[in-house]
């Protein structure tokens, strides 16, 4: 049975902040990842990066559905512009929480294509439906039918035993029919057998250049690359081919780098000057979070990459591994650590 979410609760979700209903630019976006891409790291990200695109981790239709909703689609609108990103293949069920999607007030709802994971496979989310582009089709579709958010899907170049040029357009076109025109293409093909998902995100080699053939055969697609990018240098090189670049593991690991993306990309002011002075408009945040009874362990090691490869870095980083899963631990913590980074 699908339920209902009480209006009044998402009222006074959304009180603070309004999304503009505006399409998000995805020149420069942050790719979903499981476990990492928190609201705790998001709100990081959104006071580093005014203009980067965010995306939830992947949320399952059936933990919306038959789970604590207002729990998994719980954000601070300060992270907008913000995309949801959707695990599924059953297309009543992904309208569904499409149309929680906008509800809730998120940017983008996502249809993720591209998981390796057993455990995903055997509920046929994630890579494997690259084997079944009608299946994909039908879902998209409907989503589209059930919202006025854009409908995006983010998929690989193909899965063993579907892995050819011919494949990969045969996907596209199917799905692009139905109505999606944007396309997040991780270049590398996922193996569903033998690989666990960290060694599909290193071993199968990167084919950048099939993304950028994508882009050249279907021009009226929106085409983002993703995998395995690190630099403004490489970013600016990808978007000579592409509409769009995302960004994961770095950004997660070191997330000043997004203190660069709104001057670099948009043409805009930083909105953060110091890593010094971005952790401490935090504050209020984490302490709202503190007195929710969110444990600061579970928020501050999404904080511990932001001082990567500074004088004092370690000793940072240390120091709130080492005290911010004790009882009690608070936002005093976070400011010891602080102190031991120097600020220039």
């Amino acid at each position: 049975m699908i339920k209902n979410v009480s209006s009044e609760n998402v009222q006074n979700h959304l009180s603070t902040h309004e999304n503009t209903g505006l399409e998000p630019s995805r020149r420069f976006c942050v790719a979903p990842m499981m476990d990492w891409t928190t609201p705790h790291y998001r709100y990081l990200a959104r006071l580093l990066s005014q203009h980067t695109l965010l995306y939830t981790e992947m949320v399952t239709t059936g933990a919306l559905i038959h789970g604590d909703t207002e729990r998994f689609l719980r954000h601070d609108p300060a992270e907008y512009p913000l995309a949801l990103q959707l695990g599924g293949s059953d297309a009543g069920e992904l309208a569904h929480c499409a149309r929680l999607a906008e509800q809730f007030g998120f940017s983008e709802v996502n249809l993720n294509v591209g998981c390796p994971s057993d455990r995903v496979q055997n509920n046929m989310i994630g890579a494997c439906l690259m084997g079944h582009p009608d299946k994909v089709a039908e879902a998209v579709r409907a989503m589209i039918e059930a919202t006025r958010l854009p409908v995006t899907v983010k998929h690989r170049i193909g899965i063993n035993g579907r892995e050819s040029w011919e494949d990969l357009c045969e996907f596209v076109e199917k799905v692009a029919a139905a109505g999606c025109r944007t396309f997040i293409v991780h270049a590398r093909i996922a193996i569903l057998e033998g690989l666990s998902p960290k060694e599909n995100r290193d071993v199968p080699p990167l084919k950048y250049a099939w993304v950028y053939r994508l882009k050249q055969k279907y021009p009226h697609l929106e085409i983002i690359i993703n995998g395995g990018i690190k630099t403004f240098e490489e970013c600016n090189e990808h978007l000579k081919h592409t509409d769009g670049v995302m960004l994961g593991r770095e950004a997660y690991h070191n997330p000043w780098l997004l203190a660069g993306v709104d001057s670099e990309f948009f043409g805009a002011k930083p909105p953060a000057k110091t890593r010094h002075s971005a952790l401490r408009a935090m504050y209020p945040f984490i302490q709202s979070e503190l007195e929710r009874g969110v444990f600061l362990g579970h928020m501050s090691r999404h904080f511990l990459g932001l001082f990567h490869g500074m004088p004092g870095g370690r000793q940072f980083r240390r120091y709130i591994s080492e005290n911010a899963h004790k009882p009690g631990a608070g936002l005093e913590v976070i400011q010891v650590a602080l102190e031991k980074v120097p600020e220039s």
